[in-house]
């Protein structure tokens, strides 16, 4: 799933709109959405989009033996 596709369920999952999370991260659909086709954010902008609903975002690598880095 892509960072894009796992926004969107985001979106859906908390009840609110593309629209009415670009508002609440400071931006506008448009930016937003043309964030999402091209797939392009940072860690800390991701951060901000968990912050903007309520949940929290966790980044790291899981090794074949479960180590989470």
């Amino acid at each position: 799933m892509t960072v894009s596709e796992q926004i969107k369920v985001l979106c859906v999952r908390s009840n609110i709109s593309v629209a009415e999370l670009a508002r609440r991260v400071g931006t506008t659909p448009q930016n937003l959405n043309a964030r999402m086709k091209r797939e392009s954010f940072t860690i800390s902008e991701l951060e901000t989009i968990a912050e903007a609903v309520g949940c929290k975002f966790e980044r790291y690598f899981v090794l074949q033996d479960g180590e989470k880095i």
